[in-house]
């Protein structure tokens, strides 16, 4: 079991746990030293019972840090959701903020270091609008990074459909 310390917006161990399962499951990023992890990450790896959450020497919950991570993130329960479903399935997934989306998607037995991702995904809610130039947006950034478009739809049950968007020339 990972024991990990929230402080301030991060997430990090520098257990041996935590160095083991990045090795070998590719959570978590490397830095200084220590393992980081990204908020989704970390739900998640508390929900499958592999980390332990510690706040100011208190074991937090999945619950509470849910309530403590929408402080940073709103959109925290979606990204779970979907993050959750598609670590299920065994893909990998690690941020895409440089690239304007919420995560970049590795394949199932791909190494997120010695190969690219497929898709780049963008998750949303069901009941959540959006014009089509926001569409094109994503979709044109996509395109742009060689990757293909991803939308995760999570409804009120958070369960999520994926959908899947690319370029064709007909």
């Amino acid at each position: 079991m990972i024991t990990a310390n929230f402080s301030g917006e991060k997430v990090f161990s520098n257990s041996t746990e935590a160095f083991s399962l990045n090795e070998k499951s590719k959570f978590g990023e490397k830095l200084n030293n220590k393992i980081e992890y990204s908020l989704p990450e970390t739900l998640y790896l508390i929900k499958e019972k592999k980390l332990n959450l510690i706040q100011n020497k208190k074991e937090l919950s999945l619950d509470e840090a849910i309530k403590k991570f929408k402080r940073l993130d709103k959109r925290i329960e979606t990204k779970f959701a979907v993050f959750n479903k598609l670590r299920k399935k065994g893909h990998i997934l690690k941020t895409a903020l440089k690239f304007g989306a919420d995560f970049r998607v590795y394949e199932k037995g791909t190494n997120p270091g010695k190969s690219h991702s497929k898709w780049i995904l963008f998750c949303v809610r069901e009941n959540q609008t959006s014009t089509w130039q926001d569409f094109a947006a994503k979709n044109r950034v996509a395109h742009s990074t060689k990757k293909k478009l991803l939308i995760g739809i999570v409804d009120e049950e958070d369960d999520v459909t994926f959908y899947e968007i690319g370029w064709i020339n007909p």
